[in-house]
């Protein structure tokens, strides 16, 4: 027998429907606020990720999926939506188009991590990228969007926000980084002495115990913000008051990807453990040019639909169930199932949602069936039903039954 890969899962059918239920709101959700989706390939040249999500991050150093092709190309299955995203909107010139181009993803990624409650190798993202409005308005219309998404989930989570500045500021922030870092230089992790001379920001990222406490007296953030991005973090603060969004400051979050400029954002469950963050994003001004287009802001996020999922059971929220069938068609002997297959098609082609018996099960058992899979009427040809065109429909909640004729049947359950 052959297994499934480590760190993938299977959805299977009687699960499939809670899926939906999210992915639907999500849809829901994008067309409220006026977004409008995206496809892109599950693949791309790995310099995309290089360039877009940061050659020191933990994805494009360690967690990519990368591989040559029969042309000697490189490519990696993409771990993250927002790159593609961005080459997208670039190659497709949509930057001359109506600003600000709002859009939404539904989308598998991957990353090559070790599987936990959470996080798997092959995971679902929703995201959102808003291209070409750079108020800190904006940013309260991503976080907003992102709240009510979780809110119709019916799930209870934390806000935190930060601002990582801009390239002027963080300069002066990265230099103060250093400075606190470097008598503890040789406390730190193999990574994060990496880190300290190429990207010293992604050092507060580290999830190394040892680090972390290191890291935990270090300078903040918000005190090297220039004018601008000051500024900006105070619009975002007071957007979010006006839209009755409650959050918290929090100046360690950094977020995982060097492509973020000033608001960044994490919606927090503890319910899950360590990987308690369900959605989060922020702002990127500056990847659309280093990815090849003209400067232009954009800000977005993205939530895993696993972790949603995980964290929507254990909070118990209830998923409404898929829908049942309105009739069972229940036929007694060959011929009768017969006549049992056209007329299922037929009130299918109606738009009635009917079910038939495939497995050749006697009368009894084709009633069990039918009740398991919560129909609610049994539909029973036998040969006087049969010579007489008609079928002996039963409501399986109250037992009663009257006859019906087969031409009938398609208005007669259109009314149930």
């Amino acid at each position: 027998m052959i297994n499934i890969p480590k760190g993938t899962k299977d959805v299977l059918p009687q699960d499939s429907y809670k899926w939906q239920y999210v992915e639907s709101t999500a849809r829901e959700v994008a067309a409220l606020f006026n977004l409008k989706e995206i496809r892109t390939p599950t693949f791309e040249h790995t310099e995309l990720f290089q360039r877009g999500v940061g050659d020191t991050t933990d994805i494009v150093t360690k967690e990519m999926y990368t591989f040559k092709d029969k042309g000697n190309r490189s490519i990696t299955l993409k771990p993250e939506g927002t790159a593609g995203a961005v080459r997208s909107f670039i190659e497709s010139g949509l930057a001359g188009g109506v600003l600000p181009a709002k859009m939404y993803y539904i989308t598998p990624a991957f990353r090559y991590e070790r599987p936990q409650a959470g996080r798997l190798r092959e995971f679902h993202q929703f995201g959102v990228e808003i291209f070409g409005a750079k108020g800190a308005q904006t940013d309260a219309e991503a976080i907003v969007m992102a709240d009510t998404l979780l809110k119709k989930l019916g799930l209870n989570v934390k806000l935190y926000i930060n601002s990582i500045g801009c390239p002027t500021c963080r300069a002066a922030f990265n230099k103060a980084l250093k400075e606190f870092f470097e008598p503890n230089l040789e406390n730190l992790c193999y990574d994060c002495k990496a880190r300290y001379g190429k990207n010293p920001l992604r050092l507060l990222d580290c999830k190394e115990e040892n680090c972390k406490k290191i890291n935990a007296n270090a300078p903040s953030i918000l005190d090297y913000l220039c004018e601008d991005c000051s500024a900006h973090f105070e619009e975002l603060k007071t957007c979010l008051t006006l839209a009755g969004v409650e959050y918290e400051i929090d100046p360690r979050i950094v977020r995982g990807l060097d492509y973020y400029t000033r608001s960044v954002f994490e919606f927090v469950s503890t319910s899950i453990g360590a990987q308690g963050t369900v959605c989060a994003g922020g702002r990127y001004d500056g990847l659309i040019e280093e990815l090849g287009g003209n400067p232009m802001p954009a800000v977005g996020f993205a939530a895993g639909i696993e972790r949603l999922l995980i964290v929507m059971e254990q909070t118990g929220v209830e998923i409404p169930a898929p829908a049942c069938p309105t009739v069972y068609i229940a036929g007694m002997d060959a011929e009768c199932r017969k006549k049992a297959f056209s007329l299922a098609i037929a009130l299918r082609a109606k738009g009635v949602f009917a079910e038939i018996d495939h497995m050749e099960r006697s009368i009894k058992a084709q009633f069990k069936y039918a009740d398991k899979l919560g129909a609610k009427y049994v539909a029973v040809i036998g040969g006087n039903e049969l010579a007489e065109d008609r079928a002996n429909v039963k409501c399986m909640a109250t037992g009663e039954s009257e006859s019906v004729a087969f031409a009938d049947m398609a208005a007669y359950f259109l009314t149930k």
